[in-house]
């Protein structure tokens, strides 16, 4: 029972922590090598992660070099970063690639924001979904004669403080990264 409710709250964890991971990704204006983790790049014939083929820094406020270990990849990773989906076209020196990420405007910041706050829904839907399961667990365990009525009540009075508890710090986290976006 105890083993139960803890297991649902590893899972609301990796919940917020899968939040997090989405938030990093979001271009809000500065440099931030997080948004490179998704671009993969066709090295040799397998899709590799652009921040294991190179050394990623943030040079400036606003731009990002990619140094590659191997420099016969700068035109690959070139060629990645401007058919993904970042939205920035990448220069390249013949030695490094530099990301300049533009000043953001009103209207791409409320469009970001729309996209957090789907992010932070999505995160909330999956803690509910943890809690619906272990719910069901909880009153199988009851039906099984394996927990008590009250053991049933507690439980799910516990499952349901972790689960509000988690949806607050999503929408917290939401409240801060809208934060984030909307300060020029």
């Amino acid at each position: 029972m105890k083993e139960t409710i803890n297991h649902a709250k590893e899972k609301m964890i990796k919940s917020l922590g899968a939040l997090d991971k989405e938030f990093a990704a979001v271009r809000a204006g500065r440099a931030n090598p997080a948004v490179l983790d998704k671009v993969m790049v066709d090295y040799y014939g397998a899709p590799t992660p652009v921040n294991q083929m190179a050394a990623i820094s943030v040079a400036e406020a606003r731009i990002l070099v990619i140094q590659p270990w191997d420099k016969s990849s700068l035109k690959l990773i070139e060629k990645a970063i401007q058919s993904s989906d970042i939205g920035i076209n990448p220069t390249n020196d013949g030695n490094v690639i530099r990301l300049a990420f533009p000043q953001l405007t009103e209207e791409r910041r409320k469009e970001l924001c729309k996209s957090i706050k789907k992010y932070g829904e999505d995160c909330k839907v999956a803690i509910r979904s943890i809690r619906r399961d272990t719910m069901d667990k909880l009153k199988a365990m009851k039906k099984n004669s394996e927990i008590t009525e009250d053991d049933l009540k507690d439980c799910e009075k516990k499952v349901q403080d972790l689960t509000d508890k988690f949806c607050a710090d999503a929408d917290n986290a939401v409240t801060a990264k809208e934060k984030e976006i909307m300060t020029v």
